[in-house]
């Protein structure tokens, strides 16, 4: 029997990206050896992992030195990160896994630095001529009293995960009430209002996959399905009086699902921005698809919370990058895959409590 290969996630519970790069690599044809860390006993991902361990969060100063021990311990070959804080960790200390010839893929820092701040993404955008919403950087009230392009989102340009904090207005008095709120709550540092664009029905993810040497393997698509309360955080009806944007307007989660495939109208022009962008590895371009346009209002660089949805119709990104740069493959280009439609549920897990 081949040698199976070891690899650590972390953050594999609460249903974020870090649980998804588990259900991945368990649909994989290799052969897997996993090792599973989150910051919570109490940990879904636990119940799929072949070694589980309890680890501090990702800003606890002792953070890295427990992830390079268990690495070492069970001489992980990659180690894939299960949250945005565990991405940032790792990589501002991504010379220690990599000297130890550990497999880290992540991407290139200055890609995750203009990526995770949004209005650092819509200006690389800008700079080169991409299609996106209008936007703004709001610091005060004063910065939107001439704002014109309604219904706008309001939402915090840092973090936000699952469309935390955002807000949908559709006139002045709301888009100013909902500011005012926003810039008292001090969520985040940057606030932004953004043009809305297209309808509910128009909305895809799309997944773009590199080599780390930057050579373009795939990408794929999601159309997302906002009638479900899972993958809608917010959904009001339209009151603009503008018919482009259909009946209701709606804000997703971070929880996706929908139709899958290729959909080219919008992948092409997701692999020209990621591949202007210096992408390596997994990254996620959140977009609308509004009269013949690609509308980009978010750039994540990372693996995507539908990442074990795509590995169900054969694009297998975290076992693809494995296979590539640990086992050696040649990975062929543009492979072809299952086009569905994915739905998603919930499911639950118990853990007996210890005696006292």
């Amino acid at each position: 029997m081949p040698h199976k290969v070891t690899v650590m996630v972390t953050g594999v519970g609460g249903g974020g990206h870090g649980e998804q790069i588990l259900k991945a690599l368990r649909l994989a044809d290799t052969g897997y050896e996993v090792i599973g860390c989150d910051m919570s006993e109490f940990c879904r991902g636990f119940k799929d992992v072949d070694h589980s361990y309890v680890v501090p969060p990702a800003r606890d100063p002792h953070y890295i030195d427990r992830i390079l021990e268990l690495c070492l311990k069970h001489r992980v070959q990659a180690l894939f990160h299960g949250s945005e804080p565990e991405l940032m960790a790792l990589s501002r200390n991504r010379k220690v896994f990599e000297t130890r010839g550990i497999f880290l893929p992540i991407n290139p820092q200055r890609v995750i630095d203009l990526c995770m701040c949004k209005s650092s993404t819509i200006a690389f955008l800008q700079e080169h001529t991409f299609s996106y919403p209008h936007t703004r950087v709001l610091n005060k009230l004063d910065d939107i009293r001439d704002w014109v392009a309604f219904p706008a989102i309001l939402k915090p340009s840092i973090g936000s995960g699952g469309s935390a904090h955002t807000f949908i207005a559709q006139g002045k008095t709301e888009l100013e009430m909902l500011a005012k709120y926003l810039l008292d709550l001090q969520v985040c540092p940057e606030i932004i209002v953004q043009e809305y664009k297209g309808t509910p029905e128009s909305e895809f993810t799309v997944g773009v996959l590199f080599d780390m040497d930057g050579n373009l393997i795939n990408s794929i698509a999601l159309r997302r399905n906002l009638g479900s309360s899972l993958s809608c955080r917010i959904r009001v009806p339209n009151r603009t009086g503008l018919e482009e944007f259909g009946k209701y307007l709606a804000v997703s989660t971070g929880v996706s699902q929908g139709e899958i495939g290729k959909f080219p109208e919008v992948t092409k022009a997701c692999e020209t921005i990621a591949s202007e962008l210096g992408a390596r590895g997994a990254i996620n371009i959140q977009c609308r698809l509004h009269r013949g346009d690609v509308y980009v209002f978010e750039i994540n660089p990372r693996f995507s919370g539908t990442t074990s949805i795509r590995a169900m119709v054969g694009y297998n990104e975290p076992d693809l990058l494995v296979r590539r740069h640990v086992l050696h493959e040649e990975i062929p280009r543009q492979f072809s895959f299952q086009q569905a439609v994915v739905v998603r549920g919930l499911d639950e897990t118990i853990f007996p409590l210890r005696d006292s």
